[in-house]
């Protein structure tokens, strides 16, 4: 049985590695990028850790499996045919997995496209660290504000560790040290709002310790060259981070006549997480609860794995069920917030779940030797301050 998956992220290269293990399957990986994003930890490499602990050549990940990997973009599925259609490649398939991400969405406020930062890619983290340093050594000073927006996971992991980081780029330009105004933005009453009150008021304390400035029920309306509106106040800032909104991947509105799409975009599945006989979507492309988590990525592919494993030994298909999975996020240095159901901790107890959880991340991809080294990575200052000057 031939099986075409396409996207490198959590759910697609987890499904690859599982599926390889079967003799009975040839596995075809298509991603358009050659490296996987760790996103739990793309927060620490904008804020100066390692780029190796958030961005893995899928070559590594897939080294001693028997999966062919293609770096190319899909284009198109014919149905009819079987058929995934990629720039340069037709791929015929038994089965296709589609795991192919969410592309940012800035909801049409005007300029963030043009003016804002993110660090949703390898690209997008060196042009936001680049403008820090070009800033530093210009203008010999702290930018007047540093605005993120979104006080989601991503906002608050960056916000918590991005004044310190500031602070050493600093030392390292030689530049005299400063209070650095940094402000966390969320359109909504709290911060994490998908997690629990008691949660979100336990971060906004740490965020606060931390000298964030939390801005709650707030909303961006424009931005320019050098300051953005928030809620009809002008504050003046070229160094805006946008972390907050994610739209499914527009290949699927495109493709009306194969997906049917949900009121939040996602695709709309059956109970095995398909959309046809031979058509799987996983992680964030499908309306799923708990959509839009790595760990909802993961338990995707390892619940599609074991559907086509049983389709291609002519077992009945398993049904799929959704998995509330338990979330934790740091909150700077030796500070987290973990919650699991009923069960939450605050501080440094948390912190230490979250580097285990990190670590058994890495080895859910790698063998764990080299999970063990990409773990430890140290700093990467001293080297990407000679590039960014």
């Amino acid at each position: 049985m031939k099986v075409v998956i396409v996207g490198g992220g959590f759910g697609g290269v987890k499904t690859a590695l599982g599926l390889a293990k079967d003799d009975k399957l040839q596995v075809t990986l298509v991603s358009d990028r050659d490296h996987f994003l760790f996103y739990p930890a793309l927060y620490a490499t904008a804020t100066g850790r390692s780029r190796r602990q958030s961005i893995i050549p899928i070559s590594d990940m897939l080294a001693g499996s028997r999966v062919k990997f293609i770096q190319d973009t899909m284009t198109s599925l014919d149905t009819e045919r079987h058929i995934v259609i990629t720039n340069d490649h037709q791929l015929p398939y038994d089965r296709v997995v589609l795991a192919l991400g969410v592309v940012t969405s800035y909801f049409g406020i005007e300029g963030l496209d043009k003016y804002s930062y993110s660090i949703k890619s390898a690209h997008e983290i060196y042009r936001f660290k680049r403008h820090l340093h070009d800033e530093l050594t210009s203008e010999h000073q702290f930018d007047k504000n540093y605005i993120i927006v979104g006080a989601g996971p991503t906002g608050v992991e960056l916000s918590a560790a991005m004044g310190h980081y500031l602070k050493r780029i600093a030392k390292k330009h030689k530049i005299r040290q400063r209070t650095v105004h940094l402000s966390l933005v969320e359109a909504a009453p709290r911060v994490l709002p998908r997690m629990s009150e008691r949660a979100s008021e336990m971060v906004e304390k740490q965020l606060k310790k931390l000298g964030v400035k939390v801005m709650t029920n707030k909303k961006v309306e424009s931005e320019d060259d050098d300051s953005i509106i928030i809620s009809g106040k002008d504050i003046p800032s070229k160094t805006v981070v946008w972390t907050s909104g994610v739209a499914n991947s527009p290949f699927f509105a495109e493709h009306s006549d194969i997906f049917r799409l949900a009121k939040n975009g996602r695709v709309e599945v059956d109970e095995h997480l398909k959309v046809s006989e031979r058509v799987y979507v996983i992680g964030d492309n499908a309306s799923t609860p708990f959509t839009g988590l790595a760990q909802t990525a993961i338990h995707d592919a390892m619940f599609v794995t074991k559907a086509i494993r049983a389709e291609a030994h002519k077992r009945p298909l398993p049904t799929y069920r959704a998995k509330k999975q338990p979330v934790v996020i740091p909150v700077g240095e030796n500070w987290a917030i973990f919650e699991f159901g009923p069960l939450r901790l605050g501080g440094f107890m948390a912190s230490m779940v979250r580097r285990a959880a990190g670590f058994v991340g890495y080895t859910d991809y790698l063998p764990v030797t080299t999970a063990f080294k990409l773990f430890l990575s140290e700093d990467d200052l001293e080297e990407e301050c000679s590039i960014c000057k």
